[in-house]
């Protein structure tokens, strides 16, 4: 099974990569958050993959980060919730958000996200509760959100040390803000000033 690939990231598409390795271009799927971190096409990327087999196909899912990953195969452990979904579950909320919203068993949270319906909301948390609780979001987890955040900014040509200004004034309006969210308001404050 492939579990990692590094290599230059020849294309770019939103839930859809291809990562050149030793010549051969593997198409990977990921999710909303993972293709945001992503930089520009041809340079360097390394991903954290999860490989489906089928009968009629090998797919892989790619992620940025290993706490995605695992939320990502959790996930999938669930009966009726294919790696499709998984992914569209991750692509619909950050990681961090994501736990905190099944470790408080907020089933309406979850029912916002595109593809669950109450009944796979419950499955959710009736099946992931108990295993989360152990996850600590701490703010070694916030810290890999302001790195990858800082990456994807200079990565679309933005100043280092303007884009952790930007971050500071975000994190003093809302302390844990999730991936989504912070790329968002830094991205707000950089083009707005």
């Amino acid at each position: 099974m492939i579990g990692r690939l590094q290599g230059p990231l020849l294309e770019k598409n939103l839930g859809r990569i291809i990562v050149d390795t030793n010549g051969v271009g593997y198409e990977v799927y990921v999710s909303v958050p993972t293709y945001s971190a992503m930089p520009d096409s041809g340079s360097q990327v390394c991903l954290n993959i999860y490989t489906h087999v089928r009968e009629d196909s090998i797919q892989l899912y790619g992620f940025a980060t290993q706490l995605e990953k695992t939320i990502f195969e959790q996930l999938t452990a669930i009966s009726g919730i294919g790696p499709r979904l998984a992914l569209t579950i991750l692509s619909g909320s950050s990681v961090l958000d994501l736990i905190t919203s099944i470790k408080m068993g907020n089933l309406a949270r979850l029912t916002t996200i595109p593809g669950v319906g109450k009944k796979t909301a419950e499955r959710i948390l009736l099946e992931l509760k108990d295993k989360l609780r152990d996850v600590v979001i701490d703010g070694s987890e916030r810290g890999d959100n302001e790195t990858d955040v800082i990456s994807a900014m200079e990565n679309l040509g933005y100043n280092k040390g303007t884009i952790e200004g930007a971050i500071k004034r975000v994190l003093g309006s809302d302390d844990d803000p999730g991936f989504d969210e912070l790329f968002k308001r830094t991205l707000r404050i950089l083009t707005e000033g």
